[in-house]
């Protein structure tokens, strides 16, 4: 397996030290493929995660936030003994799965659908009013004046 040093970047960046940190802790990890999902912009400070969850209804999917972190999980409930089904193919896995990402600063949950066999999250990067870029005025110097303080 290949390491790669991030050592390098650390010395010419200011600021982003979680960012390398983040694709230090992600080298040798296994992607999560199970359920398929897409993640999309929708907007300047919009996006949409789309998650693939057929057989899956309202009650069996919880999503959770906190802080800077979104974990959505689905569980089935087990069926009884008398009501188990007999398949001859099974194309649908309908196993319980665990979703984790990682949110940028200000990015916010701001609702969820569930259609068409598709969980549908929106998210909105909302930055406060301290955090937004401001103009700063440049005001003209004068230019100072020499006075003359020797005595006559």
């Amino acid at each position: 397996m290949q390491t790669i040093d991030f050592s390098p970047f650390y010395r010419s960046t200011v600021g982003f030290d979680r960012v390398f940190n983040r694709l230090d802790t992600l080298v040798g990890q296994e992607a999560k493929t199970y359920p398929p999902y897409n993640i999309e912009r929708t907007g300047d400070d919009a996006y949409r995660i789309s998650i693939a969850v057929a057989g899956f209804a309202n009650g069996d999917i919880a999503i959770e936030t906190k802080e800077n972190s979104l974990v959505i999980k689905g569980a089935k409930p087990t069926e009884p003994a008398d009501k188990a089904r007999e398949f001859l193919h099974r194309g649908i896995a309908e196993r319980a799965f665990e979703l984790r990402f990682q949110l940028a600063d200000y990015v916010e949950v701001h609702g969820a659908t569930l259609e068409h066999g598709l969980l549908h999250l929106e998210l909105k990067r909302e930055l406060p009013e301290s955090k937004k870029p401001r103009s700063i005025q440049i005001n003209g110097a004068t230019q100072p004046t020499i006075e003359d303080n020797s005595v006559n």
